[in-house]
């Protein structure tokens, strides 16, 4: 912790002031220029101005690091404004996962939805996995608590394996929310073969830099690792909004 807040005084103390727009079109230039040769991949708007003078932001998925001006120098970690206590970096990856989140529409889904809904979150989940089935034994005290669950598939284990088929037919089943409580409960669930976003799912997963299950990605794009009671949780979704 302390080398970190170390490595954030250090960005922060170099200099505040925003540069011109025109400045900071020109320093996207010669960023781009410089690191297109390490990284052909690299795309001009992967690049933007950061708060800090001469100090711009690389992003790569949910990956960022930080390069100078000329493009010469980089340094990864998050950017930290210490006098709030906010990570600039932690704000940009929301900014990403909720984006990456609007462009999926509720079918594409499976939706435990509270009556009286306040919260809406959505849960990476994997079928076989127990803390993934804890949270679903409780999905009653999350929607009580007026929290909607909407669960995406993250086979932990990948594509072609038992645990990415169970997900296959959870989806492809007639009673998509039964077939999931059956699944979770160690039921043998069978269904035809369909169409199904287990594969597109799992990557966007990925993507968003989900490494464990459940993973739950609440409503400001942050993202809470592990189950959570639903007391606990809503006291999180409280501090949020």
């Amino acid at each position: 912790m302390k080398k970190w807040i170390a490595a954030a005084s250090t960005v922060a103390g170099l200099l505040l002031t925003l540069t011109s727009p025109l400045a900071a079109a020109e320093g996207i230039d010669d960023v781009y220029k410089s690191l297109r040769q390490a990284m052909p991949s690299l795309k001009k708007e992967d690049i933007s101005p950061s708060p800090v003078a001469g100090i711009y932001e690389v992003s790569r998925g949910m990956s960022f690091f930080y390069a100078t001006g000329d493009g010469r120098y980089v340094f990864s970690g998050d950017l930290v404004d210490v006098q709030s206590g906010t990570s600039i970096t932690e704000n940009n990856r929301k900014s990403l996962r909720l984006q990456q989140l609007a462009k999926l529409d509720d079918k594409s889904m499976i939706t435990f939805p509270a009556k009286n809904e306040k919260y809406r979150i959505t849960v990476f989940t994997d079928i076989d996995c127990g803390y993934c089935r804890k949270l679903h034994r409780e999905i009653e005290d999350y929607n009580a608590k007026g929290i909607t669950v909407q669960y995406l598939f993250y086979p932990r284990s990948g594509p072609n394996t038992p645990s990415f088929t169970k997900a296959e037919a959870v989806w492809c089943s007639a009673d998509q929310n039964a077939a999931m409580t059956n699944a979770k409960q160690g039921a043998n669930v069978t269904a035809e073969k369909c169409e199904n976003p287990v594969r597109q799912q799992y990557e966007l997963g990925q993507v968003l830099g989900v490494r464990g299950t459940p993973a739950l990605v609440l409503p400001d794009g942050s993202m809470q690792p592990g189950y959570v009671p639903a007391d606990r949780l809503v006291g999180i979704l409280e501090q949020g909004a």
